[in-house]
């Protein structure tokens, strides 16, 4: 590395730092023995030698870790990025042929990450850094890849790391808040909400669920948090059923993928019913599509069971993943959501009126109500309601997400 810092200082052309990192090799490892790990590492060592010049180098960090220094690249950015590549082409298609160990052959795939470096402006630390961070980059995006190093690569992570640790700190001392955003029939009448979490952080203000709601699913707090709305909103239910102009409410809670695949879900529902009375007729539990791709007769069982007791379902963002009206038949559904995506192009494309028609028919003709989000505009409320008479609508026409109190007086003046 200090050689080709002096030779890039010298001749004015860019350097590379490749960090390489064997996909899987702990497998190959636990099922074939250390003996066999060992041969892959050495063929894998005479591959990329073979895949650089003359003049470059390869070496073993350690593990299943290799950098190779690339010396001698262009003089601009964009030349070095183009010799860069002709190489990170070679290495995958390289490690990708299969190795054979005894009779049965083995595949391994390489995640790699490229940070470029002109002279000596940067240490060999902060280069070996630098090119580590691409690679954890390049595993992020599905292994076998190539990422680049970019600076606000470094400052995502060290954001996300920092943002996770308050996140954690949030959930310990409760800095959440739900908010209410009403559902409104045609004839203007509040019949529910949707709950829809906030983050109140004592530094950061109002931190966005789109910022941490990501970063909860990646480390599983999606689990407690979403426990704790679910209580919350419990709670909340059983507060208004002691109040005549807010009893009939329903309320929609979103459950995740991680939360509903708990083997112990259906016994945290009915707990979390028990302890707060609420009823659970008044209780609507919003999934999505995606969560119907993992083991959907479990995911039925479920759904049935919670519906013995009086729980809803929604199915939310209708139409936007794995839509199939197999589903649609067997699921015990009480209601379909219409993405925003296809309400908020009602008025200039085609295709999402014919979608959103076809949707309410369809819903309506199994049974089912329908619940249209993202309504903005008069024009959009008319042609849902009036013209094709969708049960509710949502959206900031008739009232943004509102913490509870605000919500009540909003209720209290339809």
């Amino acid at each position: 590395m200090k050689q080709a810092m002096v030779a890039s200082s010298r001749s004015g052309s860019y350097c590379a730092l490749l960090f390489i990192d064997l996909d899987n090799f702990k497998t190959l490892n636990d099922t074939q023995g250390h003996e066999i790990g060992d041969l892959l590492l050495k063929l894998v060592a005479q591959r990329l030698t073979q895949c650089v010049r003359e003049g470059d180098t390869v070496a073993r960090l350690g593990g299943d870790e290799f950098l190779v220094v690339l010396a001698g690249l262009g003089a601009s950015k964009e030349d070095a990025a183009k010799d860069i590549e002709t190489i990170t082409d070679k290495i995958p298609a390289a490690l990708n042929q299969s190795y054979q160990f005894g009779n049965a052959p083995f595949h391994c795939t390489a995640s790699i990450g490229v940070t470029l470096f002109k002279g000596d402006l940067a240490s060999i630390d902060d280069l070996m850094k630098q090119a580590d961070i691409a690679m954890y980059k390049a595993k992020e995006a599905g292994r076998n890849s190539v990422r680049f190093y970019d600076p606000t690569l470094e400052a995502a992570v060290q954001e996300r790391v920092a943002l996770e640790a308050d996140l954690r700190l949030a959930i310990a001392e409760n800095q959440f808040l739900v908010y209410y955003q009403a559902q409104v029939d045609a004839g203007d009448h509040c019949m529910g909400a949707e709950a829809l979490i906030r983050w109140q952080h004592p530094q950061r203000g109002m931190v966005s669920p789109a910022d941490f709601i990501p970063l909860a699913e990646e480390t599983g707090l999606i689990l407690p948090l979403g426990h704790w709305v679910l209580r919350t909103v419990c709670g909340q239910l059983a507060a208004w059923a002691t109040r005549p102009e807010l009893a009939h409410l329903a309320v929609a809670v979103n459950i995740s993928a991680h939360q509903f695949h708990q083997a112990d879900f259906v016994d945290q529902v009915l707990a979390v019913l028990k302890n707060t009375g609420a009823n659970p007729l008044r209780l609507k539990l919003e999934l999505t599509e995606s969560l119907l791709v993992a083991n959907v007769e479990d995911v039925i069982f479920k759904m049935r069971m919670l519906k013995s007791v009086g729980v809803g379902f929604s199915l939310d963002d209708f139409g936007t993943g794995y839509s199939s009206l197999a589903y649609l038949s067997r699921l015990p559904l009480d209601q379909l959501k219409i993405d925003r995506s296809f309400v908020m192009n009602i008025e200039t494309d085609d295709s999402a009126v014919v979608i959103c028609a076809a949707t309410i028919s369809l819903a309506h003709n199994l049974k089912l109500m329908v619940v249209a989000e993202g309504v903005e505009t008069e024009a959009q409320r008319y042609f849902l309601t009036a013209v094709h008479h969708c049960d509710l609508i949502q959206g900031y026409l008739t009232s943004r997400p509102l913490p509870v109190a605000a919500f009540e007086a909003f209720v209290q003046t339809l």
